[in-house]
Formats: C-alpha cells, structure tokens, sequence
C-alpha cells in the first residue's frame, strides 16, 4: 500500500482493533479512557503519514500524485482509485490535523459507550478521507454514503435532549440529496458504456464524455442538490442548525470542520467539470443563493441568543462565500474558496470547541446568562477572541486572505461579464457580498461584547475555571493556524496554484477569457514600447 492508502486505512483498522477490546468499568468513569487514548493515537499515527504525504507533493504538477489503484469489480468498472492533487490536498490534511484534536477534546464530555463513540469517531474520519481521495465515481459515491452513518450515532446516542429530531432531519435532507446523486451516476454510466464499450467510473474518462447540453443541466442538477445540502446552501439549510446545536461538541467540530467541505469539494471536484456548459449557465444562479445565503446568515446569526445557534447561523454565511468563489471561475476567487474552506474548519471548528468548553462549566449557552467572563476567565476569553476575530476576517488572521481572494476574483468575474455587455447583475451581488463582512463583524463581536465584557453579574459565573492544560494544548494548533495562514498563506496557496490554474483554463467560461486577457496585454505592450526608449537615453 501507498501513503494515501495507509493514510486513508489507518482510522478504519484502528475502529476495528477497538471492536474487540473490552470495556470496563473504569472505562465509563468521566475523564480519559484506554479508547480515547487509542483513537488519540490512531488519529495521530494517520496525520503523522499525511505529513508525508505533504513532503512527497509537488507543487509543480497540474495532474494527479501519489495515485494507487487496483481492480475490485473491473466488469462494472468498479475500482480501487485514489489520489490528490493541488485540490484536495489541503482538506486531507485539515481532515487529518483537526481529528487528534477533536479526540483530544472529548475526553472530559463524553461518559457513556465511550467505546463505540471512538469507534465511530475513527469510522468518520477514515469516510471523509476516502472522499477526498476517490478517483472513481462509484468508489467516491460509497464514501459520500458511509459518511452519514457515524454522523447519524454520534448526535443520535450523544446529542442533545432533540437529538433524534436532529437526527433524522439530518439522514432525511442527505438521503434525498444523495438518491438524485445516485441517479445521476447511473445515467453517466449507461452513458459511459455507450461510448467506450463498456462500464466505467473514472473521472478522467467520465470527462471525456460527450454529454448534449439538456442532459447536463439535469445532471448537474442532480449532482447540484446534493452537494449544496450538505455545504449547506440556502434554501437547503434548515438541517444545520438543529445538527449543530444538538451534536456533542466533536460532532459540531467536525461537522464544521471537515463535514460541510464536502459539498463544496463535490462541485469544484465533479459537478463543474463534468457538466461544464451547464454549471456556466447556473452559475448566476448558485452565486445569488451564495449571496442570499451570506446575508440571511447573517442576519439569522444575529438574532440568535443561543451560542451554539449563533455559530451555527454563521457557518452558512461563511460557507455562502465559499460557492461565491467556485463559481466565478476564477483563480483567485477558487483559490481563496478553497483556502476559505480550510479557514472555516479551522475558525468555526475552534469556536465550537470553545463553546463546548464554557457549555461544560456552566451548562447554559444563552448569551444573556454571561457577562464579564473575561475578568474570571483571561486565558479563555483571549482564545475566544483570537478566533472571533479570523471569523470576521481582520487582516493578519487566516479569514481575511480566504475572503479577500474570493471577493477579488468574484469582482473580476462580475467586472469580465459587465464589459461584454452581459449587465450588471453580477455587479450587484458583489455588493451585496460585501455588506456580508460588515454583518458578520457586528453579529461576532456583539456576542463576545455581551459574553464578555461589562459587570460580572450573575454568580454562577464568578467561580468559574480558566482553561485547563488539555483545553490549551487542544486550542493552540487553531490559533497557530490562525495566523500562519493570515501573515503567511504562500505555501497553502503554492499547494493549489498550478491545479487551480489548470482547472480554470479547462472550465472558465470564453467570454470570460476574452476579457480578463485584455487587460494583461496591454500592459505587456506598454512594456515592450518602453524598452527602446530606454535604450536610446
């Protein structure tokens, strides 16, 4: 096996090795337990060879790396095929880096079955993973799949008091979503058959498909639905706030972290390549529910009194963004989209663990039953605020360079349109986009002001406990993250550049083309008619 296989296995042998270790008695006593320290070290083994994998990428290459494959059911083209490029390597290792320490910050939470909250734990990790390794549309659909089943125990057995409400709204939007999927890769394979002779999965054939344009609209449709529940997309949202609120604290933290990439990953990796003129004509589309999304997020998260809710509200918003990006069709706006979705697993991911934390002292998140908690508690007030802040993207934190390249590309995108005569609708959106910043700077840091400053009132809140050894060891990687991505993003963005690159010179629309490329040229031949000018003085 490659590094990609042993990273991708290491989680789901490590479920299975749990499965025959017994419990005991002392296992279910709050604190640590054997199982927890294991999926601490499975988890930890798995990052440690992702880090292997980051050494052995090359920047330079457009394709596919490190690709393993092997045949499973060759006669349906199923097969075993995996790989990264400049793409998903980045959502690999956030995957890999964010699951020792959501292990990490279950320990003091979680006091019954811990056993097999592990266990599931490392079976989710190992399933997010194989989709963002799967270079076979089968094999791709499969891990999509089994990514539910450990979401639907971990806030079904641990959640809170609604949890199988929760719960089954969440299986029932995610089910639906992934049926049209399913439809969808029949039709493709039918279509593949047609064409090559025989069945086939592999998204390098599957591209090369000749698909008439009506039928890609209801593919990408298809496809579309799927991937826009689970990023969640307004009008498809309703899910995530009761998943959220209702989630024990690593639930949220992945659910965030990781779980909601994947529908953004779906588009950038499936739905705009293999149905390209159809994701041209929806892009308008997709980038006004974007918008809508990031304001009535907003405006939602505003309202909200509850915590959890609040970041839960926040979370589509942030994520609006994210498909703001993907669809201008850009490299800025698709760098910084995907470099959005490594910020908000890391900012988002954070500020659930640090909601967990003040949930577990005081057993409230009503924002109104705080006040002054900045006076008992430093250490967690300044975490808390170190992350308040990438959200709302102050320049220098990991939130500015995401949001910036998105609203960069986007307004060239919307500037390209504009120029060719195609109005100004784009234009306005972007403006509306923008006023998003402003909401999500006010809603974030009113919370904090009314958590955090002001006179401690209430005196539950006066005996309160700093944070603890573990809750720093747990919050320092964030917040390092924090700012190595927002004064230093070169070497995440070098990661994607040339797959980025690559990818919006296969798909970027030719009006597009033909404008962004005017301008560049004439800077050139300004260039080159100043060089004899100098040369005769």
């Amino acid at each position: 096996m490659g590094l990609i296989s042993w990273t991708l296995f290491i989680p789901l042998l490590g479920a299975i090795l749990m499965m025959f270790i017994p419990s005991s008695k002392s296992d279910e006593k709050s604190g640590a337990s054997k199982f927890g320290w294991i999926a601490l070290a499975v988890s930890s083994l798995a990052m440690i060879v992702s880090f292997f994998i980051l050494a052995g990428f090359d920047n330079s290459i457009i394709g596919y790396q490190l690709v393993e494959q092997a045949e499973w059911i060759p006669q349906f083209g199923l097969n075993y095929h995996v790989g990264i490029d400049g793409i998903s390597i980045l959502l690999i290792l956030l995957t890999t880096i964010m699951m020792p320490f959501t292990v990490l910050s279950s320990y003091k939470y979680i006091e019954k079955r811990k056993k097999e909250y592990y266990i599931w734990l490392l079976f989710l990790e190992f399933s997010m993973l194989g989709a963002f390794v799967a270079l076979n549309l089968f094999i791709f659909y499969i891990f999509w799949e089994l990514m539910l089943i450990p979401m639907f125990f971990l806030i079904g057995i641990w959640g809170g008091t609604r949890r199988i409400y929760a719960t089954v709204k969440f299986v029932l939007f995610t089910v639906v979503g992934s049926l049209m999927m399913l439809a969808g890769i029949i039709y493709l394979a039918i279509l593949a058959r047609q064409t090559f002779g025989s069945f086939t999965f592999e998204f390098e054939q599957l591209l090369q498909l000749d698909i008439p344009v009506q039928a890609q609209l209801w593919l990408f449709a298809a496809f579309a639905l799927a991937f826009a529940i689970k990023v969640p997309m307004f009008p498809f949202h309703t899910w995530l706030p009761d998943a959220h609120v209702e989630a024990p604290t690593a639930g949220s933290v992945i659910l965030a972290g990781v779980l909601l990439k994947m529908g953004g990953y779906g588009f950038v990796r499936l739905g705009i390549p293999l149905f390209g003129e159809a994701a041209i004509q929806a892009a308008p589309l997709i980038q006004t529910l974007a918008v809508i999304g990031i304001v009535y997020g907003a405006c939602l998260a505003l309202a909200q009194s509850d915590l959890k809710k609040l970041v839960a509200y926040s979370s589509i918003s942030h994520l609006g963004y994210v498909m703001l990006g993907l669809f201008a069709l850009t490299p800025e706006a698709i760098e910084g989209s995907i470099l959005q979705m490594v910020n908000h697993g890391v900012s988002t991911g954070a500020l659930f663990i640090l909601v967990g934390i003040i949930y577990e002292r005081r057993h409230t998140r009503e924002i109104a039953d705080f006040g002054g908690l900045a006076y008992r508690l430093p250490l967690f007030a300044t975490a808390f605020m170190i992350i308040t802040l990438s959200s709302v993207a102050l320049p220098g934190t990991n939130g500015f360079v995401g949001e910036f390249l998105i609203l960069l590309g986007s307004f060239k995108s919307a500037w390209a349109h504009f120029m060719a005569g195609m109005g100004s609708f784009r234009l306005i959106l972007m403006v509306f986009a923008t006023s998003g910043v402003i909401l999500g700077a006010y809603y974030m840091l009113w919370m904090v002001q009314r958590v955090f400053f002001g006179p401690l009132k209430n005196e539950k809140n006066k005996n309160l406990k700093d944070l603890s050894l573990r809750e720093m060891i747990v919050l320092l990687p964030f917040i390092i993250f924090v700012f190595w991505i927002g004064i230093y993003p070169k070497p995440y963005l070098n990661k994607m550049h040339a797959s980025v690159t690559h990818y919006v010179e296969q798909h970027q629309p030719e009006v597009m083309k033909k404008e962004l490329v005017k301008a560049p040229q004439v800077e050139e031949n300004t260039e080159q008619e100043h060089v004899p000018v100098e040369a005769e003085h």
